[in-house]
């Protein structure tokens, strides 16, 4: 039998020996030639440059890290300093290249994207602020890193907008995903436009929502419904787009079922063990009122439009999965890795227990 040592001294031999081969060459569709070297995964080079705007975001950070998997070199442009440490370790070395950015700064969008073979713009925001409301994030923003990607040669673009976005929604939030996604249209005609329901995961506004501020999810009686996707799945499915030689046009990707916010409460109250909230229904007009005066604070607090947003039904239409190859996951699946720890000690390792209703 061979020790560890010996076996890692021929892997390192058989990697060494490999020669390139015609297969490891790609030619991109602007001609651009791809080279690749090493073992698939982590460690390897795909050849690829990929550049994920707003990849210290919820989604973000997903998706670098499938793409460093792949041994794509990734791009990720940050505002602050200590927003992108984590992302560091996702890639080998070199493979992970910090670059500070303003989405105001024309100059440093072209520096972060001129070695890039496609662009990912995942930028958004939940809630405005006194620097950036919706429209400089959402309409703005999408527009100059989309003119700018296609002055600079570009070959592909994906833009992140929403499952809900309508020019004749009640939500601004909604109204500038829309203008946003027209605006990325006429600046890059061939952009890729994915439109993903909203998500959970271990950073998510919804399951974590849910378990500690359960009273805003009552707005509407519960009976707003929504279809929610796994963070993963739609990650996964962005990373796949690397794959797909183009893929013009727009992508919906909601979840596999439609669930009612009464649902969600009772799910994460019989996963957590935790009694349902005995709060009562806040009226739409006094849920407001307490949203407006929340924008008094510093700190990022729930906003009219968000208020607004939660009366709304998510859009009934099919799902492009099978596009990108992806088959999305069912809630519960994933319910207890997000919200155990919101179990009590004496509670935390209780079998999982799932409400009676199923939607």
């Amino acid at each position: 039998m061979f020790s560890k040592s010996q076996l890692l001294r021929v892997q390192r031999a058989v990697v060494c020996q490999r020669k390139r081969a015609l297969h490891d060459l790609v030619t991109l569709p602007g001609r651009k030639a791809v080279v690749s070297s090493g073992i698939p995964g982590y460690s390897a080079v795909s050849g690829h440059v990929v550049t994920v705007f707003g990849c210290t975001g919820f989604l973000g950070r997903y998706l670098v890290s499938k793409l460093a998997r792949m041994g794509t070199q990734v791009i990720v442009p940050y505002r602050e300093e200590d927003e992108k440490r984590h992302l560091k370790p996702m890639g080998d070395l070199g493979q992970i290249v910090p670059m500070e950015w303003d989405i105001r700064n024309e100059a440093q969008i072209a520096e972060c994207l001129r070695h890039s073979d496609i662009v990912y713009n995942l930028v958004g925001r939940d809630y405005e602020t006194k620097n950036f409301k919706y429209a400089d994030v959402h309409v703005t923003g999408a527009g100059r890193i989309a003119k700018i990607a296609a002055e600079t040669g570009v070959q592909r673009f994906v833009h992140l907008s929403h499952l809900n976005a309508s020019p004749d929604s009640t939500s601004a939030y909604y109204r500038t995903k829309f203008e946003g996604e027209e605006r990325v249209k006429d600046a890059f005609p061939n952009a890729t436009i994915v439109r993903p329901a909203g998500m959970y995961g271990y950073e998510d506004k919804l399951f974590n929502n849910m378990a500690i501020w359960p009273i805003w999810w009552k707005l509407n009686y519960g009976e707003t419904k929504i279809r929610p996707v796994h963070v993963m799945d739609v990650a996964q499915a962005l990373a796949n787009l690397m794959d797909i030689s183009l893929l013009p046009g727009t992508l919906s990707l909601p979840g596999p079922r439609t669930l009612s916010f009464e649902y969600l409460l009772q799910l994460v109250s019989s996963v957590t063990y935790n009694p349902p909230s005995r709060a009562s229904v806040l009226p739409k007009r006094v849920a407001l009122t307490v949203a407006k005066a929340a924008q008094a604070a510093w700190w990022p607090l729930i906003c009219p439009d968000e208020v607004e947003r939660r009366y709304l039904d998510d859009v009934t239409v099919p799902g492009d999965w099978d596009a990108v190859g992806v088959t999305p996951d069912e809630i519960e699946t994933h319910a207890i890795t997000y919200l155990r720890r919101y179990r009590s000690a004496d509670n935390f390792q209780r079998p999982v227990v799932f409400p009676s209703t199923l939607s």
